[in-house]
C-alpha cells in the first residue's frame, strides 16, 4: 500500500515537472495570415517557418564564417557551435526572445594580437595557438557568466553606469578601426586582388541599396559568391591568379568538425577575457532593438539572455571555437519579415549544427581568395565602426562636453593606432582593444564632475555612523542613502551621457544637457 502509494507520489511529481517543463517555453499559436507580423510566441506554418529559417541562415553566414577564418580557426566549428550556442540561448530565455547567436567580431583583434596569427586567404592554415585562444575565450564567457548572474539578482543600471554610449560607442569603433589594417593588406595582397576587393565593395553597396525584397539582407553572401565566380571565371580564363580547390577533393562530405582542447595561460586570458564586457554591451543594445520592434518591454529578460549568450561563449570555448554573442544581422531580417517567432530560429541552429558537420562545405569556403576576402572585411569592419558612431548619435552624446570627447577619442586612437604593440606587466597583456577599453570605463569616471560632492558625502556618512549616540544619526544616514542612490534611481538619465548629477542637492537639480 505504501509503496503504491510512493509510486504515485513519484508520478505525479513528474508529471508536473514534465508540465512545468511544458509551460516554460511558447505553445506558439499558429497564424495562417502573417502580413501584419508575429509575435514570438506565435509562429507561421511549417513551410514558410522553414523558408524563414534558412534566410536566417543565410544572414548570419557571411559573418559568422569570416570571423573564424580571420582568427584561423575553423568556419565548420564557428557554425556548429553558432547552432549549439543559439539551442542554448532558447533555452535560458525560454523561447521568449528571437535572437541568434553568431560569430563575435570583438574577439578577433585580441586572439590574433595573443597568438600572433595572421590570415592568409585561400591558404587553409590554420592558427597553431587555437587551444591558448581557447582558454582565453572560455574565460571571458566565465566573466560573462558572472556578470550574468549579478545582472540576475542586481539588475544592469550598474552595468549602464558604468558603459553608457559614450563608452560602448567608442569601443566599438576602436573595433572596427583596429580590425582594418588586416582588411587592406588582404585586399592589396595583388593588383588583381585589389581590382576584386574594389568589385566585392561596389557589388555589396548595390545589393544592399537596390536588391528586391529579402535579398537586402543578404549582402554579404550575394556580393561574395558573385565575386567568388568572377574570380573563378576569370581565373579559368587566364585574366587572374584563379582559385586552388586541391583541399576541397581532399575533404570528406560528413564528419564532426575539429575539435581543441583549452589551454589556459594568463597572457591569452589578460587578453582575451575583458571582452566579456563588450558581449554584455552589445547584447543590451540589441535585445532593446528587438523590444523596439515587438512592442514588448523584454527589459526583465536581460539577465536571463547574458546567461544564455555567456554560457554558449563557454561551451564554444571549452570545444576550440570563437565566442558568440547576438546578431543584428537576424534581426535586420525580423525588422523586414515583421516575424519574430522564436521556432525559426531554433530550427536556424538545427540547419547551422548539420552545415558545421560538413566538412568539404568548410573547405569551400577556405578557398576564398584574398581580394574577395579583403572586400568583405572592409565592409563588415566598416559597418562595425559605424555601429559606434551610431549608438553616439541615437544617445544624443554631446561632444561639447570634455568629458564625452577625452573619453571618447583617447580610446579611438589607442585602439586604431596599437595595431601590434600590447602593454605588458609580466604575464598580464592589453592590445589596443583593451586598452580602448579600460580606458574608456576609467577616463569616464574619473572625470566625474561632482567627484568632491561624492567624498564629502562618503566622509560624512562614515563620521556620523561613528556617532551612533547622536539623536538625528538615524535620519541623516538615512537622508545620505537616499542622496547616494539617486543616480541609481533617476529614471532615464542611465543611458544619457549628458546628464549632470548633482548628488548633494535635491531630485529637482538634475540636469539634461543636449
Amino acid at each position: 500500500m505504501v509503496i503504491n502509494r510512493n509510486k504515485k507520489e513519484v508520478k505525479n511529481s513528474l508529471k508536473n515537472s514534465f508540465n512545468s517543463v511544458i509551460n516554460y517555453f511558447p505553445k506558439y499559436k499558429l497564424i495562417e495570415d502573417y502580413s501584419n507580423g508575429v509575435l514570438p510566441d506565435e509562429r507561421i506554418p511549417w513551410g514558410p517557418t522553414i523558408l524563414l529559417s534558412f534566410q536566417h541562415v543565410l544572414a548570419m553566414f557571411g559573418s559568422t564564417v569570416v570571423g573564424p577564418l580571420l582568427m584561423g580557426f575553423s568556419p565548420n566549428t564557428a557554425l556548429l557551435f553558432s547552432g549549439i550556442g543559439t539551442i542554448i540561448f532558447y533555452i535560458c530565455t525560454g523561447g521568449k526572445v528571437p535572437s541568434y547567436l553568431g560569430s563575435s567580431f570583438a574577439f578577433i583583434g585580441v586572439v590574433n594580437s595573443a597568438t600572433g596569427f595572421i590570415y592568409s586567404p585561400g591558404s587553409g592554415t590554420s592558427n597553431p595557438n587555437i587551444g591558448e585562444a581557447s582558454g582565453g575565450i572560455l574565460s571571458c564567457g566565465l566573466v560573462y557568466l558572472a556578470i550574468s548572474i549579478i545582472v540576475i539578482f542586481a539588475g544592469t543600471k550598474w552595468l549602464e553606469i558604468l558603459t553608457p554610449p559614450v563608452v560602448t560607442g567608442a569601443i566599438v569603433i576602436a573595433i572596427g578601426l583596429h580590425l582594418s589594417t588586416s582588411a587592406i593588406s588582404q585586399a592589396a595582397t595583388s593588383g588583381f586582388d585589389g581590382w576584386m576587393a574594389m568589385v566585392t565593395v561596389v557589388l555589396i553597396c548595390l545589393v544592399t541599396c537596390y536588391a528586391p525584397g529579402p535579398f537586402k539582407r543578404l549582402p554579404i553572401l550575394i556580393g561574395g559568391l558573385t565575386s567568388y565566380i568572377l574570380y573563378l571565371v576569370l581565373g579559368l580564363g587566364g585574366i587572374g591568379p584563379g582559385i586552388d580547390f586541391s583541399g576541397v577533393s581532399d575533404s570528406k562530405w560528413i564528419g564532426s568538425p575539429p575539435i581543441t582542447k583549452p589551454i589556459f595561460e594568463s597572457t591569452y586570458i589578460s587578453l582575451i577575457a575583458p571582452v566579456a564586457i563588450i558581449l554584455a554591451a552589445e547584447n543590451i543594445g540589441h535585445l532593446k532593438a528587438v523590444s523596439t520592434m515587438t512592442g514588448k518591454n523584454l527589459d526583465n529578460m536581460i539577465g536571463r539572455t547574458f546567461l544564455g549568450d555567456s554560457i554558449a561563449c563557454i561551451i564554444a570555448g571549452s570545444c576550440g571555437s570563437i565566442g558568440t554573442t547576438t546578431y543584428a544581422e537576424n534581426i535586420g531580417v525580423m525588422s523586414i519579415t515583421k516575424i519574430f517567432s522564436t521556432l525559426s530560429f531554433l530550427i536556424a541552429a538545427l540547419i547551422a549544427i548539420i552545415l558545421g558537420c560538413l566538412p568539404i562545405f568548410g573547405a569551400i569556403i577556405q578557398t576564398i581568395p584574398p581580394g574577395i576576402f579583403g572586400g568583405l572585411s572592409i565592409v563588415l569592419f566598416g559597418i562595425t565602426g559605424i555601429t559606434g558612431a551610431k549608438l553616439w548619435i541615437e544617445a544624443h552624446v554631446d561632444f561639447s562636453k570634455p568629458r564625452n570627447l577625452l573619453t571618447a577619442g583617447i580610446a579611438v586612437v589607442l585602439g586604431t593606432g596599437m595595431v601590434s604593440v600590447v602593454v605588458e606587466w609580466g604575464n598580464l597583456k592589453i592590445d589596443g582593444i583593451g586598452c580602448a577599453t579600460f580606458s574608456s570605463i576609467i577616463l569616464y569616471q574619473l572625470l566625474r564632475d561632482d567627484w568632491l560632492q561624492i567624498f564629502k558625502l562618503i566622509f560624512s556618512k562614515i563620521f556620523k555612523r561613528k556617532n551612533n549616540n547622536n539623536d538625528n544619526s538615524d535620519s541623516n544616514n538615512n537622508d545620505i542613502d537616499n542622496l547616494t542612490q539617486k543616480e541609481l534611481t533617476t529614471e532615464g538619465n542611465l543611458n544619457n551621457p549628458n546628464t549632470v548629477i548633482d548628488l548633494i542637492d535635491t531630485p529637482n537639480n538634475i540636469e539634461l544637457d543636449k
